[in-house]
């Protein structure tokens, strides 16, 4: 599955991760995994813009 459109931002204590595709895979969540070991975040959030309620496109990792 590629990704249609992909954007990481990097704040001070947060990893916002954006895209817009038509599932969630566990390819995703390791990418945002490895984003925040390598940036030494804690937060990081993967939000998903392809589904009828924001709210089911939101996911929140915890190191």
């Amino acid at each position: 599955m590629k990704d249609k459109n992909q954007f990481l931002l990097f704040i001070k204590k947060i990893i916002i991760e954006l895209k817009s595709i038509d599932a969630l895979a566990p390819v995703h969540t390791a990418q945002i995994l490895t984003h925040l070991r390598f940036a030494e975040k804690k937060i990081g959030l993967l939000i998903n813009f392809n589904v009828t309620k924001l709210k089911e496109g939101i996911k929140r990792y915890v190191l």
